[in-house]
Order: C-alpha cells, then sequence, then structure tokens
C-alpha cells in the first residue's frame, strides 16, 4: 500500500445516473445497486476524468493509502473493449502528461500487435522539463543560484534511460542532480551534497534509484548528507525496476 491520489465517491449524494462510467474507460467505476463504485483502487490512475462529468459532485480526488494503479492490468481490461476505448484510455494519459503510463500501454498494444491511430500516438510526445545545467553532481557548484531553496530529484544516472516518463512523472519543477553510487566517487557526492543542503536553505529532495542493488547506495548517500548538514529537509525514495516500472515510492 502507498499514499497516492484516488477518487473518492460520495455514496449519499450519488444517484447513480451513469454519467462517470463513460469517462472512466480503466474500468474502475461501476453502478452496483444504484450507486457508482470504486470497484479496484489497482484500476484507479487518480487523475479525475470523471468529476467533470457528475452533476451532482459526488466524486473528488483524495489522498490514501491504495494499492498501487497497475497500467498492465488496465490495459488488458481496456484492449477487450475495442479500439475507442483504447484510443480515449491513451488520450486521457496524454492530456494528463502521464507519459510513463502512456508509454506502458503501448509496450502492451505493441506486444499484442494492436493497432492504435497515429495522432493519438503522437500527442504523447512532450517537452523537455529541464529547468538547469549542468545536472552532474561532479559539476555542479555547491552555490549554484538554482539550488536556493529548490526542490531537489536525485537520480541515479541509469533512471532516465530506463523510465520513460522520467521528466513528466518525477523532474516537473524539481532542481536534477544525477550520479552513479557504484562508479562514482561517493566521499565526493556525500561531502558535496552536505555542502549543498546546508548552504541552499533546500526544500525537499526526492531521490529516485534502480532496484539493483548497486543503485540503492545513492539514498543512503543522500540521507548521511542530510544528517551531515544538520539541516532538517524530508527525503523521499522512488525505486525504478529494470523493466521501467515503478516498484515502491516512501
Amino acid at each position: 500500500m502507498a499514499l497516492r491520489k484516488i477518487i473518492e465517491i460520495d455514496e449519499d449524494i450519488c444517484d447513480g445516473c451513469n454519467n462517470c462510467i463513460p469517462n472512466c474507460p480503466e474500468g474502475a467505476i461501476e453502478v452496483i445497486d444504484g450507486k457508482a463504485r470504486l470497484i479496484s483502487d489497482l484500476f484507479c490512475d487518480g487523475l479525475g476524468a470523471c468529476i467533470g462529468e457528475c452533476p451532482v459532485g459526488a466524486i473528488k480526488v483524495v489522498e490514501r493509502e491504495a494499492e498501487p494503479y497497475n497500467e498492465t492490468k488496465v490495459i488488458e481490461n481496456i484492449a477487450r473493449q475495442g479500439k475507442n476505448v483504447i484510443t480515449a484510455h491513451l488520450k486521457h494519459l496524454s492530456d494528463h502528461g502521464e507519459t510513463g503510463l502512456y508509454n506502458e500501454a503501448l509496450k502492451y498494444l505493441e506486444k499484442n500487435n494492436i493497432k492504435i491511430a497515429k495522432s493519438v500516438e503522437k500527442n504523447s510526445k512532450k517537452e523537455s522539463k529541464l529547468r538547469q545545467w549542468p545536472i552532474q553532481m561532479m559539476l555542479v557548484p555547491s552555490t549554484a543560484p538554482f539550488l536556493k531553496g529548490a526542490d531537489l530529484l536525485i537520480a541515479a544516472d541509469c533512471v532516465s534511460f530506463t523510465y520513460a516518463g522520467f521528466h513528466e512523472d518525477f523532474l516537473g519543477n524539481k532542481i536534477l542532480l544525477i550520479g552513479c553510487p557504484k562508479f562514482d566517487d561517493s566521499e565526493f557526492y556525500m561531502k558535496k551534497l552536505t555542502e549543498i543542503f546546508r548552504l541552499n536553505d533546500i526544500k525537499s529532495i526526492t531521490v529516485v534509484h534502480m532496484e539493483v542493488p548497486c543503485c540503492f547506495g545513492m539514498l543512503g548517500i543522500v540521507k548521511q548528507a542530510v544528517k551531515n548538514s544538520g539541516e532538517d529537509i524530508p527525503v523521499k525514495a522512488v525505486n525504478i525496476g529494470i523493466k521501467g516500472n515503478v516498484i515502491s515510492k516512501n
């Protein structure tokens, strides 16, 4: 279970009108006993496409403990419903900038030889969200202006090559620092990060690393550097699988 955004339906308000159903191609909602019900956390992406179609305001997005959204299960279900539903789902992911999920769906469709409209595939292309240069920890000065009051994304080198939606799902408005905890000088990284944390009033840190053992060292380096700096900075971690999927967030 992980803390994430997911829809919540107020059964006291819901009148079972069915308007939300067509806007949830993922199949997360069904009308049962006259009320719209969220039938599976696994199917709800938390983006809230259904909300705008509810005439009585019975649906909202909340943040709670829920099973991680599973795009593979969703696209398996959607593929059985025909090309129009597939297209609606892909457009939904594209419109919300969910490139990682979009590409995961494409892989499934390609593997199973299911064709989609080229216009939908074209819509998935997004612009870079990189906000600064350089990005390699070895090269970033500890007093670089872009570090002041920043939300940091510290990523192991292999992550951006493995996770297709790196920019859209992780980078956003964050300042990026990259490095390899196995082949680079980890002691240098710890000293550099300690200095960065101490001098720049860092707001938050997100560490994204691969599932392979050599990559977990990045999280340890960051946590120790925070401790050494004497600063109180929240640290989040995301573990990426070698198949390009998110394994865990904490």
